[in-house]
């Protein structure tokens, strides 16, 4: 499915993320094999909303829940969602991965237009998180991901990766010391931290799929 970008302007709120158009399509062979087959995909961090209205035409008869902390970011996700209706896509939340009860959580079974109860949760997706957040957010994500998964549940993790301490690539090297420059609590994590955190919260590690530029596909399933 191909969606042009067309120019941005002041009275349209979608943003645009230039490597959505490159990884897109790398994430979604990895998801289509590794999701459950039905449910609701919650994606924590959707950012522009770029992926959410790519994936969820494509993911169907899946539910494709968006959510984000940042107001700007979840007006840019509804206006994608306006610009590509889909009924598999949903209106995003305001959902912060470092809150002891998301929001998903506090609304219980029913948030707007769509059922949980019909169409429970089955796996959690969060694409170019980690690397731009304290790592509390991680921490977060892999307690909210404990909380909220069935056994046999998926997260689903997208983005660069450290491996036994060192960078993968020169241009990761270069990424995280510009992104520790901008904040110190940012930068690319170590995958056996994240692995290592992820068991903690009862995530067994499945399996871990090299992607386009230095990124990662890391796969966790939520044990009995």
């Amino acid at each position: 499915m191909t969606q042009p970008l067309p120019p941005e302007n002041s009275e349209d709120a979608r943003r645009f993320a230039p490597a959505t158009q490159r990884n897109r399509d790398p994430i979604l062979a990895v998801l289509k094999a590794v999701l459950p087959a039905t449910g609701t995909i919650l994606e924590v961090s959707s950012g522009t909303g770029e992926h959410a209205a790519y994936f969820a035409p494509q993911l169907a008869p899946r539910q494709w829940l968006p959510s984000d902390p940042d107001p700007s970011a979840c007006a840019s996700i509804a206006a994608w969602q306006a610009h590509y209706p889909d009924p598999n896509l949903h209106l995003p939340l305001p959902l912060d991965a470092r809150e002891p009860l998301w929001s998903v959580e506090i609304m219980g079974s029913v948030v707007p237009g769509l059922d949980l109860a019909a169409h429970p949760i089955g796996a959690i997706a969060c694409i170019n998180l980690l690397h731009i957040a304290p790592w509390s957010a991680g921490l977060g994500l892999m307690a909210g991901a404990q909380r909220i998964l069935p056994p046999g549940g998926i997260l689903y993790l997208y983005g660069p990766f450290h491996r036994d301490g060192q960078p993968t690539s020169l241009g990761n090297a270069e990424f995280d010391q510009n992104l520790r420059s901008q904040n110190p609590e940012w930068g690319i994590r170590d995958l056996h931290t994240v692995v290592t955190a992820a068991e903690a919260h009862n995530l067994h590690w499945c399996d871990t799929v090299a992607m386009p530029a230095n990124n990662l596909s890391v796969i966790f399933q939520k044990s009995g």
